[in-house]
């Protein structure tokens, strides 16, 4: 029998020792890699937005349907005058005057803006050009009557003054056509008068006639003592009555 402290048994153990941290070794765990940590989240999207309006021209008065659309928002408004509005759509607007309208979308992103101008036309005032007056009104104005005697014809000086107006407001309006009454006061037959009417009418046409009054725009009419222009019974209105008045006439 060997001896428990005989160097074979010393051996042994330090064989067996051996074999056992071997074993040891061979069973001990590998330590884990350390843990991925999560991605991080990723990052807001800005905002995009965009405006358009179906007539960018305008009257003064009408009206144009803004329209618009925005992506990653959360809040949407249009200025001027609109104000808050969806993400998307649009409404009617009717400006005063040429306006720029701007949308300004928001998110967690950050902003973004988006306009669109509206021009108003404005008619151009309306200047009326000032009208003169008429011819029938200058008529009236301008052209004078001749006055005769008593049972005369004869064209008086007064007449001849008159006559010379006349003319020189006739001759502006060549293509004019007048009418020249003869007429006379009450005393006397009416076929006396109306005789007496129709010769002061022709005197009349003649006088004008000789200051270069062409014949083709005169005619001549008589009315006697049938209309006159005052109706009281003394010389004063008798002389009133006792003329050549002149009418404007279809050509």
């Amino acid at each position: 029998m060997n001896h428990p402290h005989s160097p074979l048994h010393r051996s042994l153990l330090i064989l067996a020792s051996t074999a056992l941290l071997f074993v040891a070794g061979c069973h001990k765990k590998t330590p884990l890699p350390p843990a991925t940590p999560p991605p991080p989240p990723p990052a807001a999207v800005k905002p995009t937005v965009s405006i358009s309006a179906d007539r960018t021209s305008i009257n003064k008065g009408e009206s144009a349907k803004l329209t618009w659309t925005t992506t990653d928002a959360t809040n949407a408004s249009i200025t001027p005058e609109v104000g808050a509005v969806t993400p998307q759509g649009s409404t009617t607007v009717t400006p005063a005057d040429s306006t720029t309208y701007t949308i300004t979308a928001t998110g967690p992103g950050g902003s973004a803006d988006a306009n669109v101008r509206i021009t108003v036309n404005v008619p151009a005032p309306v200047v009326e050009t000032p009208k003169g007056p008429s011819f029938e009104e200058l008529f009236m104005q301008e052209v004078r009557d001749a006055y005769f005697d008593l049972d005369k014809a004869d064209i008086r000086p007064d007449a001849r003054a008159a006559l010379e107006k006349t003319a020189s407001f006739l001759k502006g309006y060549p293509q004019a056509h007048v009418t020249i009454e003869g007429h006379c006061d009450e005393r006397g037959s009416t076929e006396y008068n109306l005789a007496l009417g129709d010769r002061r009418a022709n005197a009349v046409k003649q006088y004008l006639v000789n200051l270069g009054i062409p014949a083709a725009n005169l005619n001549t009419v008589s009315y006697g003592k049938e209309k006159p222009f005052c109706n009281e019974s003394n010389e004063t209105c008798w002389q009133q009555n006792r003329r050549g008045h002149f009418v404007p006439a279809k050509p």
